[in-house]
């Protein structure tokens, strides 16, 4: 198959929407955990979560903005500056999935959708004590993405929680172990397989 600009144009809607969406390939699987100001949960599956920097550590994610659909995420971490990112792993992606649905703002989608809310080290928004990897996030800035009305979120890392056979002896996270999943398009769910450790590049190119 071979698709030009203008064929991709033409496609049918939903279509061009599902090859488009999964044509990057798999990207990982989260859930977003935020409290209002108000004391309400909320709890949203996002598949945009990005690295941004190591020193500081930061991570980012695209969420649409909030002019036409109230977006209770983005909205939530405006107001408390805090919120949660836990991996979506093989016993959850159904329960995750779920949270896609469009409930109402006094509505917690950990209550519907059967996860339970965790506050570690008292930390201001709430963690899923589901998830087996959880990062505690807050709020440092976004840039509007005028192309598409999108919003990009980015936030420093205030604690990480994981299982210590998840970390190997150089820090890297062993997301098979972890059981974390990925996402390809909205709603296709894939486990993770580790392949095999490859040496670090830089080091490579000092032996020669």
């Amino acid at each position: 198959m071979y698709l030009s600009k203008n064929d991709i144009e033409n496609l049918e809607f939903t279509f061009r929407i599902n090859i488009i969406n999964s044509i990057t390939g798999i990207k990982p699987a989260n859930l977003i955990g935020t409290i209002s100001d108000k004391g309400i949960t909320n709890l949203a599956i996002f598949s945009s979560v990005v690295h941004i920097g190591s020193n500081p550590a930061l991570i980012g994610m695209f969420s649409r903005p909030m002019k036409k659909v109230k977006r209770n995420t983005f909205s939530n971490i405006l107001k408390t500056q805090f919120y949660t990112i836990n991996h979506v792993n093989e016993n959850i992606y159904e329960g995750a999935h779920k949270t896609s649905i469009k409930y109402g703002k006094n509505i917690s989608e950990f209550k519907e959708c059967n996860f339970e809310e965790e506050y570690l080290n008292n930390f201001k928004a709430p963690f899923v004590r589901e998830s087996n990897i959880k990062i505690g996030m807050k709020y440092v800035e976004h840039k509007d993405i005028k192309i598409n009305n999108t919003v990009l979120i980015i936030g420093e890392v205030q604690n990480i929680t994981l299982p210590d056979s998840a970390v190997s002896s150089t820090g890297y996270i062993n997301l098979e172990n972890s059981k974390s999943t990925g996402i390809s398009g909205c709603n296709t769910y894939y486990a993770v397989k580790k392949i095999k450790d490859l040496s670090y590049i830089e080091n490579e190119l000092k032996k020669k």
